[in-house]
């Protein structure tokens, strides 16, 4: 029976997946070690080289390194030959990817980098290229055929370079003791990163935009100031700034429903309130702000913000938390 398209991917997929079980096998534990510590204890920066498919890979590496503590970069051969070689300072670590271990500009460099006494890691899939005899390091990335029909499209052999690339960069990352928390500086703009640095300071309405009114405001007064706010709530304060309650449209609206017509003259600030709402400091992570409006009974969509003394210093609004990507 003729395969279907789909039986013919997912073999081309288990063929990468087999490759890269063989990579593990074939790597010299002792040049593996070598490397992570070479790469470790790199006193400047790191420099991945390659051309062609190779030269994307090592680009990929070189950001995956850069995002998880290690500072690397990618130099293109070509440019390095023609002025870019300047990069390369003492104390880098080169990373030398190329399949064949022949790529003539590679091996071009090669005296240069020897020259600049710079260490070099060759990811490198033929064990007797002139790539593999100049490395200080080797590692075998050598495949038996790649997925290609016609054993000619790079695709198994640069998959195990990314691999062995990752591999590496995930290693240094445990070995420097990387932190969840220094992932997300390296990533302002991703969730995570979002969610470990972004603070309720950088969200919250305060100054001219942070509405609050006396304990003793009528009724008329709160409705102007909430209007004025556009925030939906007012932080109720006493004469020092202190919190001491918080309105919200909908505490207006449930006051109107339980008063006379009469009464609405009597009704102040301190009738309509939520007295000691919960609060959000302004260092407090706009994420955990989130969870503190959504982890309760009945969810809640604006905290006051106050500081240590428990002056009010602004609000934030669920509205403000979810536009920012958490």
């Amino acid at each position: 029976m003729q395969p279907t398209i789909s039986m013919q991917v997912a073999d081309l997929l288990r063929l990468e997946a087999k490759a890269i079980q063989q990579a593990a096998l074939r790597l010299n534990p002792t040049e593996v070690e070598r490397a992570v510590n070479l790469l470790a204890a790199c006193e400047q920066k790191v420099v991945l080289i390659g051309v062609g498919k190779s030269g994307v890979i090592a680009q990929k590496i070189a950001a995956t390194m850069t995002s998880t503590g290690t500072i690397a970069v990618y130099l293109h051969p070509s440019d390095a030959l023609h002025g870019s070689l300047g990069i390369i300072t003492p104390g880098d670590v080169v990373v030398a990817l190329s399949n064949s271990g022949e790529s003539d500009e590679v091996v071009a460099m090669l005296p240069f980098l020897k020259h600049r006494q710079v260490p070099i890691i060759a990811i490198v899939g033929n064990l007797e290229s002139t790539l593999a005899r100049r490395a200080d390091v080797i590692l075998n990335a050598s495949v038996d055929h790649e997925a290609c029909p016609l054993n000619l499209t790079p695709t198994t052999s640069t998959t195990v370079a990314l691999a062995i690339g990752d591999a590496l960069a995930m290693t240094l990352m445990q070995t420097k003791g990387l932190t969840s928390e220094g992932f997300a500086a390296n990533h302002p703009s991703g969730r995570l990163g979002r969610r470990l640095t972004l603070k309720v300071s950088d969200l919250m309405h305060c100054d001219a935009r942070n509405p609050i009114v006396s304990i003793d405001a009528q009724l008329l007064e709160v409705v102007q100031a909430i209007s004025k706010g556009g925030l939906g709530a007012v932080s109720v304060v006493d004469k020092a700034g202190h919190l001491l309650g918080v309105i919200t449209d909908g505490d207006v609206r449930r006051a109107l429903e339980r008063s006379r017509i009469a009464d609405l003259e009597t009704l102040h600030s301190q009738h309509i309130m939520t007295p000691d709402p919960v609060v959000a400091s302004p260092d407090l992570l706009a994420y955990s702000a989130l969870q503190l409006m959504e982890d309760r009974p009945s969810q809640i969509a604006v905290l006051p913000v106050v500081d240590d003394e428990r002056r009010c210093v602004g609000l934030i609004r669920l509205h403000d938390i979810v536009r920012s990507g958490l």
